[in-house]
């Protein structure tokens, strides 16, 4: 008990109610110029009250005009003019709800597009922030299906609309028989729901013992079902042993469900006994009237009906309102997700000031870094110049922070202490957008995309210069190659997608990268450790054709093989978060320092290695 209070204390209360987040739906419809959503659940509901009075009147009509000894005439036209407002009733409802669906779909698109933005844009530092990619991930989690609560909501929204107005209608309706009676079947409906809804309660408190009897079974299955666990199946004799888990895992969820139906029964055994209770007094009632004040048969089945119909709208309020705030719940997570604070300026930010000669100089003064959480700083007191047009390596083992002074440098982190300056300026000014567009990188891990190798090397499906990408991909060695492929410059990459995509090998994948860097044209060029896959000659090659490539950029290399940056015009070694040795290949290796010591372990490998091969 001590730790569902504990547990309740420290869940956050919403930022926005149920109210406020149903006009946020509305609004958000309204503006994605999806208003038919709005005037079709309108017309949903309406639909739905008329065809409840239909089904009311319906019988006690026909039964009044039997009781009178109506003409055959005129109870053959009562029953076929109730039959066709029916079907046709019925007809306009089913028609409104499969189209006001595609509606309800672009909505909830809609909102999918947005959170997709809010990940893709945001401050980089919030990649790193568990609260916002917990928010980003349940934002996805409230958006996956038709039955999720940014869609589902709609379905609430009408209900809710139709039960609202069924009651007032009802009420008037029951007003004339009996006041007293209005107040039984409000008594007796609210303190069912109410009961039945504290039990219901009990499933939601126990809802992390539930999901852990699920975890277990799905992964176990998961497991089973997993080619690369068949080996050890077969070679350990794994499956008693995994069956034997399972079982006891669906064993303990079968007791958790037969715990909660021994909960859940006296939820049914109350509700059991009120509508026992309602009926039983609302049909004496009614047969008193019939007896003392002369009820037609007609008019008691109407009154009769109006009760059980009356007590389904209060339901159907309660429990629409239930189900409107759990549903809000997630909107409201959602909303927090996409208006998560952001660390760094955009739209609000200055411009990057031209250059006449289009040369620029980014500068590092007395930059330190340290991870949220962290105990120590990755990087302290870094002060480094980059001039234009020079060719700068960064070496150093790994874990050193070479990665770590990249983000700074390209503006993905903003330094704990100190300034990093471009021309001059704080880039925290800058619309942070704007001075990516600086850079041309191709990282360790790239993103190779599903799509056809121009597009990936022009990263757009629109406007795309195919002059361009020929020359980029000629000039990163790479045109023989896609010239034999099926398409050329339309092959599709990625089989995950397409069945007639092609797979390039690591060199070729780096070439593709090189072209993608090279279409960018942008006045720096970061490669960071993008082929620490490759072997040491192909990734030399790979470093050669990047420094042919990007004469007159500045241009930083990062790279654990020390020889492959010995091009550069200046190097520095990162070690224990500082600068401890800079200057070029030749001088580093004079200077007898770290860089030397490393370079000749490195050295003294490889040519073992080569020794080996050569031997075998």
């Amino acid at each position: 008990m001590t730790n569902e209070k504990t547990n309740k204390e420290k869940t956050p209360k919403p930022k926005y109610n149920m109210w406020q987040n149903s006009f946020y739906m509305i609004k958000l419809a309204w503006c994605a110029k999806e208003k038919k959503v709005i005037m079709l659940s309108l017309l949903s509901a309406a639909c739905a009250v008329l065809l409840n009075l239909i089904n009311l009147y319906v019988s006690p009509v026909i039964l009044s005009k039997v009781e009178v000894r109506a003409p055959i005439g005129e109870l053959v036209f009562v029953i076929c003019a109730f039959t066709v407002a029916l079907m046709s009733v019925s007809a306009l409802s089913s028609y409104l709800k499969v189209n006001e669906m595609f509606g309800r779909v672009t909505v909830r698109c809609e909102i999918i597009n947005l959170i997709n933005k809010k990940g893709t844009v945001t401050s980089y530092p919030n990649v790193y922030d568990d609260k916002f990619t917990k928010l980003l991930a349940k934002s996805f989690d409230c958006t996956n299906s038709n039955a999720s609560s940014t869609e589902a909501i709609w379905t609430t929204l009408t209900d809710l609309t139709s039960n609202f107005a069924g009651f007032v209608i009802y009420l008037i309706l029951l007003s004339s028989v009996q006041p007293v009676l209005i107040m039984l079947v409000l008594l007796t409906t609210l303190i069912s729901y109410f009961f039945g809804n504290c039990v219901n309660e009990w499933g939601y408190r126990h809802r992390d013992e539930e999901a852990e009897y699920q975890n277990q079974m799905n992964y176990i299955a998961g497991r089973v079902r997993d080619f690369d666990t068949a080996k050890d199946i077969r070679i350990f004799g794994l499956r008693p042993w995994l069956c034997e888990l399972f079982d006891k895992a669906l064993g303990a969820y079968t007791a958790f469900h037969k715990r909660a139906e021994g909960v859940y029964i006296w939820a049914r055994i109350v509700d059991l006994v009120l509508v026992f209770f309602r009926n039983a007094v609302a049909y004496l009632y009614l047969i008193r009237l019939v007896l003392n004040d002369g009820l037609g048969v007609g008019e008691f089945l109407l009154y009769f009906s109006a009760v059980g119909g009356f007590t389904a709208w209060v339901t159907g309020i309660l429990g629409g309102l239930n189900t409107l705030n759990k549903q809000s719940l997630d909107i409201s997570t959602v909303r927090e997700c996409l208006e998560y604070r952001e660390l760094f300026r955009f739209d609000d930010g200055e411009g990057i000031p031209a250059a006449e000669d289009g040369k620029y100089e980014i500068k590092l003064e007395n930059v330190s870094f340290r991870y949220p959480g962290a105990d120590a700083d990755t990087l302290s007191n870094i002060n480094l110049v980059l001039h234009p047009g020079e060719k700068l390596a960064v070496v150093g083992l790994n874990g050193a922070g070479k990665t770590t002074l990249i983000k700074l440098i390209c503006g993905f982190l903003d330094p704990t202490e100190g300034r990093v300056l471009f021309s001059g300026e704080d880039i925290r000014k800058f619309n942070r957008r704007e001075y990516y567009k600086m850079f041309s990188a191709v990282f360790q891990n790239f993103s190779l995309l599903a799509a056809s190798v121009a597009e990936n090397v022009a990263q757009s499906e629109d406007e795309i210069d195919i002059d361009a990408v020929k020359e980029c991909i000629e000039k990163a060695g790479l045109k023989d190659k896609v010239e034999s492929l099926p398409q050329k410059y339309d092959t599709k990459l990625y089989r995950n997608v397409y069945e007639d995509a092609v797979m390039l090998s690591g060199g070729e994948t780096q070439r593709l990268m090189l072209a993608r860097a090279l279409y960018k044209d942008a006045p720096f060029v970061i490669l960071d450790e993008p082929t620490a896959a490759l072997d040491p000659i192909a990734e030399s090659e790979i470093y050669q054709r990047y420094n042919e490539m990007t004469q007159g950029k500045t241009s930083v290399f990062i790279s654990h093989r020390l020889a492959s940056t010995r091009f550069c015009d200046r190097i520095i070694l990162i070690d224990g978060g500082v600068i401890a040795e800079e200057g070029t290949h030749d001088s580093l290796l004079h200077m007898g320092g770290k860089y030397s010591n490393l370079f000749e372990i490195q050295s003294k490998y490889y040519k073992e290695g080569e020794v080996e091969s050569g031997e075998q």
